[in-house]
């Protein structure tokens, strides 16, 4: 059976994308492929976190992963800095990376724009990456249309790595859902829903109640058409359609059909009353297991042991072949 790796940085509460493009789709694949899903802390700290809060998120993510249907009698729970294995790979992989290779990396780009102090952590992300799904001999990795190009990277340079120093690594192929793989701003549907955006009507919490999930929708940008079609040049209405679609598995042709000579209102109205109902006992369950968060620590440790034996199989192979001890 092939091997899948992805993981989720615990930076914000979880969101509706996040369910949607992410996890959701990690549910349906368990049953194919061998999974292992990790909470990105070490990612994380690229951009500055609250000590205090960080553990608790990673906590927080890990209980979103159970509640959304994450099976660890299937699959492998871990966190990125209780394994050690990953700095050490990436330190390897950073000796292989050549610095224009990462110059070239869009987020990198992106995130570090209009910043006074830009420090290296963001600039070799890309590197962690590689070794986060090297590591672990992926075959396939589920990733956004904006992880295109990291996954790219940690191709190349598995494909260095092995032309150099024999067959040590699997070259990982992409993975990329269709339908809900990239949910967008409800303010901005031109870029990616995210849980750091500073608007917080731009996303869905997990964590929202129902009265702040209809509120966010119904404020959500549409256009002046009044038309629930999808259409490239209307984005706004094309992400509630996308939404829509995803949450309740219609396709996006049926929900126009559904709503055809009626206004933004009523198709918001249904919308709104889907997603409360889908994220809802999502959210219930995340609190049962919150509300307990010894039993979170305690399953990690279990599925640490497990990844940490296959970390250092690979880890010991990319030593030997480079002369390390």
């Amino acid at each position: 059976m092939k091997r899948i790796v992805s993981g989720l940085q615990p930076t914000g509460h979880p969101t509706l994308g996040h369910l949607l493009g992410t996890v959701h789709y990690w549910k349906e694949l368990q049953d194919s492929y061998q999974c292992l899903f990790f909470v990105a802390d070490l990612h994380a700290i690229t951009l500055e976190q609250d000590p205090s809060e960080l553990k608790q998120r990673v906590r927080e993510l890990v209980a979103f992963f159970l509640a959304a249907g994450v099976d660890t009698e299937k699959s492998l729970i871990t966190v990125q800095s209780a394994l050690p294995q990953h700095c050490e790979l990436a330190w390897i992989l950073n000796c292989q990376t050549a610095m224009g290779e990462l110059s070239r990396m869009t987020q990198y780009k992106d995130k570090s724009n209009n910043k006074d102090q830009i420090y290296f952590g963001l600039y070799a992300y890309p590197v962690l990456m590689a070794a986060d799904i090297l590591l672990y001999r992926a075959d396939t990795v589920p990733v956004g249309a904006d992880q295109k190009q990291h996954l790219e990277l940690a191709r190349l340079l598995a494909k260095r790595f092995n032309h150099k120093f024999g067959d040590v690594f699997v070259v990982p192929e992409p993975m990329i859902a269709d339908q809900g793989s990239r949910i967008m701003s409800l303010q901005d549907p031109t870029k990616k829903m995210s849980k750091s955006d500073k608007n917080v009507g731009s996303y869905i919490s997990v964590m929202d109640s129902k009265d702040v999930i209809v509120k966010k929708i119904k404020k959500a940008v549409t256009d002046s058409e009044g038309v629930v079609l999808s259409d490239p040049m209307r984005p706004g209405i094309t992400n509630l359609i996308e939404i829509y679609a995803s949450v309740a598995g219609l396709d996006v042709s049926e929900i126009e059909d559904k709503y055809a000579g009626k206004g933004y209102g009523a198709f918001k109205s249904d919308l709104a009353d889907v997603v409360v109902n889908y994220v809802s006992p999502i959210t219930e369950k995340m609190q049962t297991y919150l509300n307990d968060p010894r039993s979170i620590d305690v399953l990690l440790s279990k599925m640490h042991v497990k990844a940490s034996s296959l970390a250092d199989e690979t880890l010991n192979k990319v030593k030997s072949s480079l002369g390390l001890f």
